[in-house]
């Protein structure tokens, strides 16, 4: 029987996006002020995830082994480093989050069964690699606060009651919306970057936090004044409105996590990775 299991480990670093080849004028355009010396730092937090089959003992491997490993392959030369300098494969490309994942990996795979390698910047920004050359995933956190109604308009507020309960009352509710949008591509192997960082940040602010920040959808946005703005089809609308932009940048829009309150949340994958993966296109769009 098959089973992935888990290990969370942390270190502290610091890093600077910037390039020899390039003047220091081109680097702050490139990087913004993560180009400024003598650099910056983050708490990283890791996820090692590892899968086999469950042994005599009941477990897939030793989590103290396990510890040990990530520890000496890891978080000892990392912790209190200056990532720039830590690892010779940072002399080729810049230790981004999502490439420092894809190191991460290569550093561990020899010793342990890997599935995925997720690394966490901050809690707004993180990175997923599992593997596959220089293809990687990078996840953007954010939120806005919105109202909406669920009703249809052709039912009476009776009928609407009774398919979406209190979210049918005639003046709306809000909600305080927290926002997950991935991008994946493939790692430029110089700057170590899926796609402009900047530049996807500014995609999701203009396109998706700053219109729908504050407003009461149903009338204020108008994609929804003949659709019911459910969790599910916001986020299929910030799909719609995102993925153009997120091409422009050299970048494909992965996944869109919506998560409307603690106890609901949606995604849907994006229409190339839709169409592509038939079992992401049963999750879509997928309400827990």
């Amino acid at each position: 029987m098959k089973c992935i299991i888990n290990r969370r480990a942390q270190f502290s670093a610091s890093h600077r996006y910037w390039l020899p080849e390039l003047s220091d004028a081109e680097n702050a355009e490139q990087f913004g002020r993560c180009a400024d010396a003598p650099g910056h730092g983050h708490n990283y937090v890791l996820y090692v995830s590892m899968e086999g089959d469950l042994d005599q003992y009941g477990m897939v491997l030793n989590l103290s082994d396990v510890k040990h490993v990530i520890k000496r392959e890891v978080t000892s030369q990392l912790d209190f480093s200056y990532l720039n300098q830590a690892w010779p494969e940072f002399s080729q490309s810049l230790p981004t989050t999502e490439n420092l994942a894809r190191v991460i990996w290569q550093r561990l795979a020899p010793h342990l069964p890997l599935v995925s390698i997720q690394l966490f910047e901050h809690p707004e920004l993180w990175a997923e690699y599992h593997g596959q050359s220089m293809n990687a995933h990078l996840t953007l956190s954010t939120h806005f606060s919105a109202a909406h109604r669920l009703a249809l308009p052709h039912l009476s507020l009776e009928e609407n009651l009774e398919i979406y309960g209190k979210c049918a009352r005639v003046h709306g509710h809000g909600h305080n919306y927290h926002l997950e949008v991935t991008i994946s591509g493939e790692m430029d192997e110089r700057t170590g970057m899926i796609a402009d960082l900047g530049a996807f940040q500014q995609i999701v602010k203009d396109y998706v936090t700053e219109p729908l920040d504050h407003t009461f959808l149903n009338y204020d946005i108008p994609y929804f004044k003949e659709i019911v703005p459910t969790a599910e089809q916001i986020a299929v609308y910030i799909r719609q409105v995102l993925e153009a932009p997120i091409r422009e940048i050299g970048a494909t829009l992965y996944k869109v996590r919506l998560i409307e309150s603690p106890n609901n949340s949606c995604e849907v994958y994006g229409s190339a990775v839709e169409s592509a993966t038939p079992t992401a296109q049963a999750q879509v769009p997928a309400l827990v």
